[in-house]
Order: C-alpha cells, then structure tokens, then sequence
C-alpha cells in the first residue's frame, strides 16, 4: 500500500498567499488549517508480506533479535511520520519518496537477500500519539526510518536508548549534537543554525554594502534555533540586527504577525531573516511590501512554497527578486546523477506526483538506512544494538549529489554537516516543469559556517539530556 499525497492539501497553502499584500490582517496567516485538512487513506499500520526464503548458511552465522527475520527474509522498520498533522504536506511526499526508494531496493534484492518492510504509523504531530506508536511497533521493528518533530523524538529518545533502537530525525535542530541526546540518533543535513549562516554568509558575500538585519522566527526549537544562527551570523559578519524578533512569530495569530510585520518595516533593514511556516511567511512579507519596503529576504527552507509562484500570486515577482535561501538537499531541476535519478525514479513511482523536494527527502532518507542496514549485515550483526552501532560507525556517504556527503563518525564538530545548496525562485523553472527553484550554487558553505565551533546547540530548546 502506498502514501497518496493529497495534492490538494500542499497547493491550499497558496490560498494562504493570494491575500498576503493585504494590510488590514484579512489575509490567513498560518498553513496549519490547510496543511490539517490533508488526510491519507492509510490504514495506521502498513505491512507487507514477504514469501518465506530458506536461510543460508551464511545467514544462519548472522545475528538477529529483533525485526529482522532471517527465515522469512525480513527487515522490519518503522516510520513515526506526520500523515495527517500539521505538517502533513511536507511529511507525505516524504513517506512516498520513502516507500518509493525501498520498493527500488528491494526489487534490486533487498538487502543481501532480505526484503525491507516498512510499518508506517501516522503520528498526527502529537507528541502523546508518537509515543504511544511507538510502544506499539517497538517489539516488531529494528529500527525508526524517521521520527517527525523534535519534540517527539525526544519523547522517546530514552525509550530508544533502552531498546537499543536507532532513529532518523524529521528535523534539523541543531540539539541533535548534543551527546546526551543522540547516543540513537542518526541526524542528517544542516542543522538550521548553520543554514542561517550560510545563507548570511552568502548574501553579504554577493551584496557587500549590506549593513542591518531584522530577523524574526516562531518559538521552539525550529525557529529560534534558526533565528540563534542569523544573530551569530551577525555579529561574525559585522551586520546590526536592527530588528530582533526571535521568537515573536505566531502562525496563528494575524495580529502577530501584522506587529513583526510592521516591526521589520520600520527597521529600515538591508536584509530580512524569518523562519515561520510558507503561510505566516507569506503574510509579513506580502505586508512589507505592501508597505514599500524592499530589501533581501530569506529564512529556513520550510518557509518555502512553490505556491508563491503561481500565476494569481501576488508576490510571485517580488519573491524572484528578493529571496535567496538555502536547501539541505538538491532541488527537483538539479542536474546530477543522485538527483536525476531520484527524479526518475519518483516519476515511475507516482506518475501524478507533482515536483516538490520532499519527496528527494524521503530517497535521501531510505538511502541511508539501505547503507546502515548493509553495513550491518557486513558485519554479521544485525541485532538492533548491531544495526545502531553500524549506523554510528558510518564514515562516508555519499547520495551522489541528491544530498551533500556526510560523515557520522567523530565528535559533533566533526560531524555536523555544513553544506547547502543556494537556491532562488523562479517562475521559469516551474513553468518548465521543475518545483519552482533554481539551484544557485551547490554544496556551499560560508566562511562562518565554516569556521564556526560546533560543540553544543545554537539554542537550548530545554529538551535534556
């Protein structure tokens, strides 16, 4: 069975922006009701049967406990993906992709022999429903494929420890370094942090008489994680932040939005750091320019939607000419082998599938865990505590340009990933039958990102060790 995206549900968002120039707070200010109507006709759990294999002798010298069954020739993994929650949009297209790469896996032979089986639960984005998914795929899988929110895999990270589990994040909060916290975790791309300071780095490098910054973000560790990087970006850079809004962004609410708004007008700033949701984005900045301010923006990725550049979009030619920002993985046009072939393999997958980088998210993703999983039963040791020490004992991987290489062995500084690829808008590119963004540079990193000391989060988003 396979994740349907609900189309629908990711271009609602750009209902969002059609009233975004407005001034009067008329417009909607958040994705979160569009991105809540979004459902999926899964069932809570997805299983598939595989016929019984005879076990070889090799196989028999393998060891195994849980989720993997050498007679069966079975891997059992577990996906705890948002479906039908507020982040629905974004974490569908993921689970596709997902599904997409391990059904290309297991036609190419699995792994050795062994067919992956994905047990997928819908989380809702509730922290309490993560959980209790959890405890009920726990005794059946040998490891989580993703975790969406931070929050959430937090909730069970002890559990994880315990059962001695691994788990893929669905987020990139820069905390995911901190050793009291990722003994099971395997986190991939650019922690956010490290993105604003690319992003910074990149647009002062291009426009040098750039002097202030007004930077503004949701609270938690998404935005304010974001917004802690902008700031050291800043001060590195030699930028005033004439406007400080961390935290001061509530999707939610237009009032709020309408005062940021306003705030990052009167600042009079060379350039606009936000990280909010594609709707609340949409909402300050259609006000901003509104109110006749120009200046370069951007924020975290996931402000993004390819919904600005419809053709009744308003800001559809602003946004061309103003936002420059940052992608963890390849755009849908980039030309390399990882992408083109992720592309390809997408469009055979789901022919109705539209452009959007999330499914790219879901190979990159199910491409590691093909990795981590080989790399276990190389070892001959595919017990959970097996599997988990060969996912931290992964020194190279390579996704061939779909995703900048990374290491997962060494110390948090060592590790963390610094690449991006610098991306703007364009109407040309969607039009051509891309996602709407043109990739600008690949596999950039600032001189900040670069030289910055990564030993702890860039914001303490209170979760522990």
């Amino acid at each position: 069975m396979r994740i349907k995206v609900k189309w629908l549900a990711i271009f609602l968002v750009l209902g969002l922006v059609v009233a975004a120039c407005g001034t009067s707070g008329e417009e909607e200010s958040t994705t979160t009701e569009a991105e809540t109507t979004a459902t999926t006709e899964a069932a809570p759990t997805e299983t598939t049967e595989a016929a019984p294999t005879e076990t070889t002798e090799a196989e028999e010298m393998i060891l195994t406990d849980v989720g993997v069954d050498l007679e069966a020739g079975t891997i059992t993994v577990g996906l705890l993906s948002d479906l039908t929650g507020v982040f629905s949009a974004l974490v569908q297209p993921v689970v596709t992709g997902y599904e997409a790469q391990v059904e290309a896996i297991n036609a190419a032979g699995g792994i050795n022999g062994l067919t992956i089986v994905l047990e997928i639960r819908d989380t809702g984005y509730s922290v309490d429903t993560h959980v209790q998914q959890y405890n009920e795929i726990k005794d059946s899988v040998v490891a989580l494929g993703h975790s969406t929110g931070s929050p959430h895999t937090v909730a069970i990270n002890q559990q994880l420890v315990e059962d001695n589990m691994f788990a893929v994040p669905l987020t990139w909060y820069s905390g995911w370094s901190d050793p009291a916290l990722n003994a099971n975790l395997v986190p991939h791309g650019t922690p956010y942090c490290i993105e604003s300071m690319n992003v910074l780095g990149y647009l002062t490098d291009q426009n040098p008489d750039a002097a202030t910054v007004a930077i503004a973000s949701n609270a938690g560790d998404f935005g304010e994680d974001s917004a802690e990087g902008a700031k050291l970006a800043a001060e590195a850079l030699g930028l005033e932040v004439v406007y400080d809004g961390q935290g001061k962004v509530n999707a939610a609410d237009e009032a709020t939005l309408a005062e940021v708004a306003t705030a990052i007008v009167a600042s009079g700033a060379d350039i606009v750091w936000v990280t909010t949701s594609p709707g609340a984005y949409s909402g300050i900045y259609g006000q901003a320019l509104a109110a006749g301010m120009t200046a370069l923006w951007s924020g975290s990725f996931v402000a993004w939607n390819f919904g600005f550049l419809g053709p009744d979009s308003p800001i559809r030619d602003a946004i061309q000419r103003d936002w420059t920002f940052a992608y963890p993985i390849a755009p849908w046009s980039a030309d390399n082998p990882g992408t083109n072939a992720a592309r390809e393999l997408i469009q055979a997958y789901d022919p109705e599938a539209p452009p959007y980088e999330y499914y790219l998210e879901g190979i990159v993703e199910a491409q590691l865990l093909e990795a981590i999983l080989n790399a276990a039963y190389d070892s001959g040791d595919m017990t959970r505590a097996g599997v988990l020490a060969a996912a931290k004992s992964l020194e190279s991987m390579s996704w061939d340009g779909l995703a900048p290489d990374q290491s997962f062995v060494g110390e948090p500084n060592d590790t963390v990933q610094r690449l991006v690829n610098i991306v703007k808008p364009s109407a040309a590119d969607l039009e051509a039958g891309g996602s709407g963004l043109e990739l600008i540079e690949a596999n950039y990193t600032s001189d900040i990102a670069a030289a910055y000391q990564f030993d702890e989060a860039c914001f303490d988003a209170g979760f522990g060790g």
